[in-house]
């Protein structure tokens, strides 16, 4: 049956829609802007939003399986759980949804609360579903990659635990599989949780490091006060994102995004091939 992509015209959605198109896959993507979706030709697209309940009833119906994500928001709780009400009433069974590792523990983040409460309304409402948890994503760093090569500073504060960085690549590639693998199950399949880790978990000083040796000059590693990290987004976001990603940042410095043990190999071997790597990626700026 169709499967019903949300988010999909950003880093990771795109990614999942590839995926599925190469596996042959019937997708139907939801979009709030049509010029921006650019997919192939025997892609569904469905306009609207996930507050607009008609255009979701419209979107979900002859779906049985979503990709639900949905991004970081005043109201991206009420975005979820709308969705997913409908979804229900649309007769969706099963769910891959996009969530955040250690959700249930960042508590004091806002979007990390926010999508552990999904989490909950997913199991309560008896879908099938697969969690995914991705830690910090590696293409975050396109946002700091020219105070890096300009200003030879690493200004993420990741602290000193170390965080388990993944590309938006892998992540979306896991997405299709656990699609794909509940889509064409004879039944519903019980639900699970999968951490996406990259193969490395590197601290501040570790990426600092990275990014020496790719550009062949002294990078170094801007400290662990969020205040500067803060301040700087402030000119890209609304102050109460900034703030909320400071929070985020200082959960870094605290605790970190570790693996758990087992992680990293169940993706690999989940994948058959090895995790896109942090300094695959600063190579490929660098170049």
């Amino acid at each position: 049956m169709t499967i019903l992509v949300t988010g999909a015209t950003g880093r990771v959605g795109r990614h999942v829609v590839d995926q599925l198109v190469s596996r042959g896959t019937e997708v139907r993507v939801l979009v709030r802007d049509v010029a921006k979706a650019d997919f192939p030709a025997n892609v569904e697209i469905a306009q609207g939003e996930l507050l607009n309940i008609d255009a979701l009833r419209q979107a979900f119906a002859g779906v049985r399986t979503l990709f639900l994500l949905n991004a970081v928001a005043g109201d991206e709780f009420t975005q979820a759980l709308i969705a997913l009400n409908i979804a229900r009433e649309s007769g969706v069974e099963r769910v891959v949804y996009l969530s955040v590792i250690h959700a249930d523990q960042f508590v004091n983040v806002p979007h990390f609360a926010v999508k552990s409460g999904v989490e909950r309304m997913i199991e309560q409402m008896g879908f099938s579903a697969t969690i995914l948890r991705p830690a910090y994503f590696i293409d975050n760093e396109l946002m700091i990659k020219d105070v890096i090569i300009n200003y030879g500073v690493y200004p993420m504060p990741i602290g000193s635990k170390g965080v388990a960085m993944i590309d938006a690549r892998d992540i979306a590639e896991v997405a299709a599989i656990e699609l794909i693998r509940r889509d064409r199950a004879a039944e519903k399949l019980p639900s699970e949780i999968l951490n996406l880790v990259g193969p490395d978990t590197l601290t501040g000083t570790d990426l600092a490091a990275i990014w020496s040796d790719v550009l062949g000059r002294p990078i170094v590693y801007g400290g662990d006060d969020p205040s500067g990290f803060e301040q700087n987004l402030q000119a890209l976001m609304p102050k109460w994102m900034a703030y909320e990603m400071r929070l985020m940042a200082e959960r870094y410095v605290s605790d970190g995004m570790v693996p758990e043990a087992g992680d990293m190999a169940r993706l690999v071997e989940l994948l058959g091939r090895p995790l896109h790597t942090y300094r695959d990626f600063a190579k490929a700026i660098a170049s």
